[in-house]
């Protein structure tokens, strides 16, 4: 795993993942990891939609699933801009909402490809 990738996606998450498969015989690391780059294009496009149409609730929800799909695989800084979203939304800072979004989104693009370059490795 490169340095570049410990920055988007953290080491010990990863880490964490895989000491529920030790053995690797189930695959659970890549299971999950492609699981999780199918939501996370599914929910990116929910936020872009959501925040297209002003749909706030589509918004809100997408952003508290892939905080929490995030975490899970180690996306911690994309995590922390879901988190920031939800907040954003609860004290209906509305003004604040498409920066934030169009931050967030340009995350999803990098831990997309560290995700598909872990995959590969």
């Amino acid at each position: 795993m490169t340095s570049e990738r410990y920055d988007v996606l953290n080491a010990q998450a990863l880490a964490d993942l895989a000491l529920l498969d030790p053995t690797g015989a189930n695959k659970l690391v890549p299971r999950v990891l492609r699981t999780y780059l199918g939501s996370l294009a599914r929910l990116s496009q929910q936020l872009r939609t959501g925040l297209e149409l002003g749909d706030l609730s589509m918004v809100s929800l997408a952003a508290h699933t892939l905080k929490s799909s995030s975490a899970s695989v180690g996306a911690l800084a994309l995590s922390g801009w879901c988190a920031q979203a939800e907040l954003v939304l609860r004290e209906s800072r509305l003004d604040d909402l498409p920066e934030l979004i169009g931050a967030l989104l340009a995350e999803t693009v990098q831990v997309e490809a560290a995700v598909k370059q872990l995959l590969a490795d």
